[in-house]
């Protein structure tokens, strides 16, 4: 089995600005998705917090748009992909938000 990440990409609204009912529907769409994936599920990942971008010539700039992550295991890419069926994450948002899927390999 291979382990791969999840790169969250597009918007994100802190659960800081939502109502009480709001972040209970998040937490709990997002619960029976890690219910369904099961032992897949290898790190359940975070939220990324403050950012910034140090590029090879020294110079800083903005990060991008990456808000999270998540670490599962898998046969293949195409069963990584399809462990994405149901993620909270990837609806509703008109196309806003993408997963980033990467294969991580050993040193």
């Amino acid at each position: 089995m291979a382990q791969f990440i999840y790169l969250y990409r597009g918007p994100a609204t802190p659960m800081t600005e939502m109502t009480r009912e709001q972040g209970a529907e998040r937490m709990a769409s997002f619960g029976a998705w890690m219910e369904k994936v099961g032992a897949a599920l290898v790190d359940v990942g975070s939220p990324f917090g403050e950012s910034a971008s140090v590029r090879d010539d020294g110079t800083e700039g903005a990060a991008g748009d990456l808000i999270g992550y998540t670490i599962i295991e898998a046969e293949d890419l195409a069963a990584a992909k399809a462990l994405t069926d149901g993620l909270p994450f990837l609806s509703n948002h008109g196309g806003t938000c993408a997963v980033e899927i990467f294969e991580l390999r050993p040193m």
